[in-house]
């Protein structure tokens, strides 16, 4: 978010690593496809996850109430090309904190980009639309993913195949909506007031919705742990 939620999905590993990665992963259930059936409506929320956060979870929270959703999948990424990935947790450790930070019967987690071996997000969706047939998809994502959006692998392709709802955030709010892919696909821009058609919509269709203002960053978050653990290394040294 993206996302948010992160911008474009999974793994920057080598082959090997990758092969490695998904090889461990298949015997995991929250490596799997997450349960479910024809008709439902079902959000999807990318991103690395590290550390997952508060406003993540009612960023989805908030995209489930307006879009009336059965479900909303967090995508827990290997990686993400767009973002530096020196110091990303294990995958394993960011999964089972999103677990246990979302803790809802409607959000399932999952690291399933692992196993299938995909690196982009278009590749997820198109992945996911062959193999869950009958469910209405829709991409969730923060306002500050909007702004980079045209950087993402196949951006105008992900447009085409999923409705896209963007969730406001403080301060990304202010220049989202200027941006190159909100100005490319502005025709496609739905009210607010008809979110709930979404998931319904034959893309491309998105939607902005209002309502959630959290200064809240991963990106940030991660910069706050790695600078607690150089302290904590220094510190140490100067003991000895």
């Amino acid at each position: 978010m993206t996302t948010a939620a992160g911008a474009v999905s999974v793994s920057s590993r080598a082959p090997v690593a990758a092969a490695k990665s998904r090889g461990a992963a298949s015997n995991l259930p929250h490596y799997r496809i997450p349960p479910h059936y024809s008709g439902q409506r079902i959000g999807l929320f990318g991103g690395t996850f590290d550390p997952p956060h508060e406003a993540h979870l009612a960023a989805c929270l908030l995209a489930m109430k307006r879009l009336a959703l059965d479900h909303v999948w967090w995508l827990v990424t290997p990686g993400n090309p767009l973002k530096d990935t020196m110091g990303l947790a294990p995958l394993d450790e960011r999964v089972a904190a999103a677990r246990k930070l979302a803790r809802h019967p409607r959000i399932e987690v999952t690291g399933m980009e692992a196993e299938i071996g995909v690196r982009y997000s278009y590749d997820t969706i198109r992945y996911l639309a062959s193999h869950c047939s009958g469910v209405h998809f829709v991409w969730i994502m923060g306002a500050d993913n909007l702004r980079t959006f045209h950087r993402w692998q196949k951006w105008r392709g992900i447009a085409k195949s999923v409705p896209i709802v963007v969730v406001d955030r403080l301060g990304p709010s202010l220049y989202a909506t200027g941006s190159v892919t909100a100005q490319a696909l502005g025709r496609w821009r739905i009210r607010e007031s008809e979110a709930a058609s979404l998931p319904s919509r034959r893309p491309p269709a998105w939607v902005f919705l209002h309502g959630l203002k959290s200064p809240l960053s991963s990106t940030a978050l991660r910069a706050v742990r790695q600078s607690q653990k150089l302290r904590r290394s220094r510190a140490t040294m100067e003991g000895v």
